[in-house]
């Protein structure tokens, strides 16, 4: 098949229909029109091609529409090989291929395809060629390919059999964008006539190669508008979070001696910018202590982000944290900004840390150490600079020795440590929280200003606050509700119900530690559904080790799953 197409007679060759049939039949020689057809009927074969090009040419859009036009019409004009268009980037001072003929011989060679998908350098001698002025020029690759500085893909062009290549500069608006590359695997003479078609041909692409590199930068235009909007909306979010919870806690309320060491150690590390990890029972103020860190510092003019480790799906978190891109996984119809770049020159806050899983505790290392970022899906690295403040209500220590947290993540964020007390240790500073929360909640309620009765204010000072300053301000929010008058004279303290119920009962036998400690882990459990460890289990919510728990079911004789832990 191959043999009788070298042996075509080109001169019989009439129209495209012919052409096009011959190179299905697997001609791939020659380059440009036969010396024998010039004549009258040659030239208005050409006329009518170019204007056919450059109709065509015209309405190009994209990349994908500009090779189907260089495979059609231009072999009405031209027999050639394979051709392409090298795009120049004097920024980088490299140039890429920026189409390139998928009927090229070496189309299916990823070796080839990876070549062509790199930038090279301008130094390289077919770069030299194309940045001199000039007409078009045929080149004798057996020639060139003695050079020391042709580029690899030439090599590998004249490795697959082709002899010569046609170089045009593609200029627009006297700005050199490129060059239009022409190959073919035999040798024949340029004549002027075929310069001229090619020069001509070179305008146009010139300016369908400038119209296509302006779309693709309205398009990147308009991704990167929607990118900003949807940081716009996560900020907006942010802030609307930020101001909720200043209007919660518009000061930290607090003279005792553990809270005068939490403020001077804040004031030591706000403006440093090193990574700070608050730690304290649940109810204590951490977040209240992260954001007084972030507003002294020199941050204070960026965003706060704001991550709560134990309420998100541990599959989820990735996402969060680092953002992903549109398609990345099942359910990513959207390309998402992470809470690391949105927090960029500003504080990143990671509540609850110690319930991050530990695949995440390694990508979540890495970010801190590397400073750089890869959204799910992404192919390139986003660097961040971002302030770390982490909360735990967990012993890290304990659970790095029982594998459950990375020990070079730990060293890590406990860069410079900050303990918050419970309430219970810190009582003088019941009776400023109490009147502040009051006042808080009367306001809010529309109500005149009220204040504690004596009786209650003794109580509220005696009780443990297991629930810390998140329970005190909640208990005073439902007295307020419960309260008819000015004055609070009753408080529903959970201990204080239990103490009345049994006043009540002089006869009631008095339950051990281990019958009061069983029946309220069975009523933990009933509410966990049963679920011992993991997120929503019950270890969770009583705030201890999974392990620990086991151990005191086992001793307890309480079964996991059984009909009473389940309700029944």
């Amino acid at each position: 098949m191959r043999n009788a197409a070298h042996s075509l007679d080109h001169s019989s060759i009439r129209n495209q229909k012919e052409i096009l049939e011959a190179m299905h039949n697997g001609n791939e020689k020659l380059i440009l029109l036969d010396p024998a057809r010039e004549g009258i009927t040659v030239r208005e074969e050409e006329q009518d091609a170019l204007l056919s090009i450059s109709k065509a040419l015209s309405a190009v859009r994209s990349k994908k529409d500009l090779l189907r036009i260089l495979h059609e019409p231009l072999l009405r004009l031209f027999y050639f090989s394979n051709v392409g268009i090298i795009q120049l980037n004097l920024a980088t001072r490299g140039y890429n291929w920026l189409v390139f003929d998928p009927h090229a011989v070496s189309a299916a060679s990823a070796q080839y395809t990876h070549l062509l998908a790199g930038e090279c350098l301008l130094d390289d001698y077919v770069m030299k060629l194309v940045m001199r002025p000039g007409d078009p020029v045929a080149i004798d690759l057996d020639q060139l390919i003695q050079r020391d500085d042709v580029p690899e893909w030439l090599r590998k062009r004249h490795a697959h059999g082709m002899r010569v290549m046609v170089l045009a500069q593609l200029v627009a608006a006297d700005h050199l964008m490129g060059a239009f590359v022409i190959f073919s695997n035999e040798k024949r003479k340029f004549t002027d006539m075929q310069q001229k078609l090619v020069q001509g041909i070179s305008c146009q692409l010139a300016n369908t190669v400038g119209r296509i590199l302006a779309n693709e930068r309205i398009a990147q235009q308009m991704q990167e508008i929607g990118q900003y909007k949807q940081q716009l909306e996560a900020d907006k979010m942010c802030l609307q979070d930020e101001m909720q919870t200043a209007n919660n806690y518009s000061e930290i309320v607090g003279t005792s001696a553990g809270m005068r060491k939490v403020f001077y150690l804040v004031s030591q590390v706000a403006d440093s910018g090193s990574g700070v990890l608050l730690t304290g029972e649940t109810g204590t103020g951490k977040e209240l202590i992260a954001r007084a860190i972030h507003n002294y510092s020199g941050r204070k003019d960026k965003l706060m982000i704001k991550v709560n480790c134990a309420t998100l799906p541990a599959n989820l978190i990735e996402s969060e944290l680092f953002g992903h891109e549109r398609g990345s996984f099942t359910g990513a119809f959207d390309r998402r900004i992470g809470k690391f770049e949105l927090a960029n020159n500003g504080t990143l806050f990671l509540d609850e840390i110690g319930e991050l899983p530990l695949e995440l505790q390694a990508k979540l290392l890495r970010a801190l150490q590397e400073k750089e970022i890869e959204r799910i899906g992404g192919r390139t690295t986003i660097k961040t600079e971002v302030r770390i403040i982490a909360a735990t209500n967990r012993d890290l220590q304990k659970e790095v020795r029982l594998g459950n947290f990375r020990n070079d993540l730990y060293y890590r964020l406990n860069v410079f440590p900050i303990d918050i007390p419970p309430l219970r240790d810190r009582k003088e500073d019941i009776p400023s929280l109490a009147s502040h929360f009051l006042a808080k909640h009367s306001k809010k309620g529309a109500r005149r200003p009220m204040q504690f009765s004596s009786r209650v204010m003794k109580e509220l000072v005696a009780y443990s606050w297991p629930g810390n300053v998140r329970e005190l301000e909640h208990l005073i929010e439902r007295s307020v509700l419960l309260t008819a008058g000015d004055t609070v004279t009753r408080v529903h303290l959970p201990l204080a119900d239990e103490k009345e119920s049994l006043a009540m009962q002089p006869n009631a036998r008095i339950k051990t530690i281990d019958e009061v400690e069983r029946e309220h882990i069975l009523q933990v459990l009933r509410l966990s559904g049963g679920k011992v460890s993991g997120i929503g289990g019950a270890a969770e919510k009583l705030q201890i080790p999974s392990t620990t728990l086991t151990s005191k079911m086992k001793r307890l004789n309480i079964r996991k799953g059984c009909q009473e832990a389940a309700g029944g």
